[in-house]
């Protein structure tokens, strides 16, 4: 039977971080995925790009049941750490808006980085590998996947969630979690479009048409674009108000965030022969335009509306509420929201806290990041704790 001093579930993003940072301290790292590949998600994030960290990353961008859990391992392994390898490395990258750092050229560069890294180390990684059975007895954790069986004193739970199953994404953190006895937070899909029904299912017809708005959902509100789908609603906006969104909520969205109040009236006054949809149409798409003109039910010029109407007009377009019937789920899901339980586990080395040797760290533990390269620094971060711990 091999033995290794710490076996890491999952060759992610997470995975080779945790597999490289342990390994370059001298440890014997085995690194195993199912995938017949590294680093599959991270491929095709950021549009084969990959948005590999975010530079006003902080602890209240990301979403769990411990808002103060992600504190330690973020300030001990920053955005400008990060973006110090990529560069050691020769990586060109750019920042495209809000502090999103992308590569200039491909994300297979991000994963070749992250796998020259675990050379430094002399990780094992092995993938193409189902794993069978993990066991826990005598203080080393065994491992049963093809016609081997490995043990180590310490075992990574870096397998991610559920989210876009068609790159081989599945709930197994969770089973394992359970297996050692920790709880798990009811997972559920992120940074995901949501879908519209019944009245709300007019705006389908939009499809295609992109707005700048601010979306709002509970307290958590974004200034971004929302696109109309043929199911729904999506858009950078949208996916950013999906993470805090539960079923029942409602999601309302400003259109023309930069008008000021009682600029209807004031349109009135100016231009009291032009019709509110020609009003919108100057400063939306026409289609959308059209659509929230018939929907607010007003005709003929503004000089012919009264203040109250258009008063009543320019709320709604401030306020415009949707009551969302669903979400694409799991499969369109950027990412997990919930996840392995915080409560049991250390924040700052991602130790299980009853069971010895045992870690968690990336999407499979309950942190969520916003849209924007926030979920690769936790990804980063949680496992950089993790392969110091080792």
């Amino acid at each position: 039977m091999s033995q290794y001093d710490a076996i890491i579930l999952g060759a992610g993003a997470a995975g080779l971080f945790c597999a490289a940072t342990a390994g370059q301290r001298g440890k014997c790292v085995l690194l195993l995925d199912h995938a017949d590949q590294p680093g599959k998600k991270i491929l095709i994030s950021g549009g084969g790009r990959c948005n590999f960290t975010n530079l006003h990353t902080a602890p209240d961008r990301y979403i769990s049941s411990n808002p103060h859990f992600a504190k330690s391992a973020l300030s001990r392994y920053t955005a400008a750490d990060f973006l110090a390898l990529v560069e050691s490395h020769g990586i060109a990258w750019h920042e495209k808006t809000l502090g999103q750092l992308f590569c200039d050229g491909s994300a297979k560069q991000i994963v070749a980085m992250l796998l020259d890294e675990c050379a430094k180390g002399s990780v094992d990684l092995q993938c193409g590998e189902a794993i069978s059975a993990v066991e826990h007895a005598d203080g080393l954790y065994r491992v049963s996947y093809g016609d081997r069986t490995v043990q180590a004193p310490s075992l990574v739970i870096a397998t991610g969630g559920p989210s876009i199953p068609k790159m081989g994404a599945t709930g197994f953190a969770y089973d394992l979690a359970r297996q050692f006895g920790l709880k798990v937070v009811q997972p559920r899909p992120a940074l995901v479009p949501l879908t519209l029904t019944g009245e709300d299912a007019l705006f389908r017809d939009l499809s295609g048409v992109s707005t700048e708005v601010v979306a709002r959902c509970g307290k958590a509100a974004f200034r971004e674009a929302a696109l109309f789908t043929h199911r729904g609603l999506s858009g950078p906006a949208i996916l950013q108000v999906s993470s805090y969104w539960q079923r029942g909520d409602t999601v309302t969205t400003q259109f023309l965030p930069d008008r000021e109040e009682g600029w209807l009236k004031a349109a009135k006054r100016e231009r009291p022969k032009t019709s509110l949809r020609k009003v919108l149409s100057e400063a939306l798409p026409d289609r959308l335009a059209e659509a929230l003109c018939e929907r607010l039910g007003l005709s003929g010029d503004l000089g012919n509306l009264s203040d109250k109407a258009l008063a009543a007009a320019e709320a709604k377009l401030a306020r415009w509420s949707f009551v969302p019937s669903g979400s694409e789920g799991f499969a369109k899901a950027e990412v997990t929201a919930g996840g392995i339980d915080t409560a049991g586990l250390s924040s700052k080395t991602m130790e299980a806290r009853k069971v010895p040797g045992l870690y968690a760290i990336g999407e499979a533990v309950d942190v969520t990041g916003w849209l924007g390269g926030y979920n690769f620094q936790w990804a980063w971060a949680s496992a950089r704790a993790a392969g110091l711990a080792i």
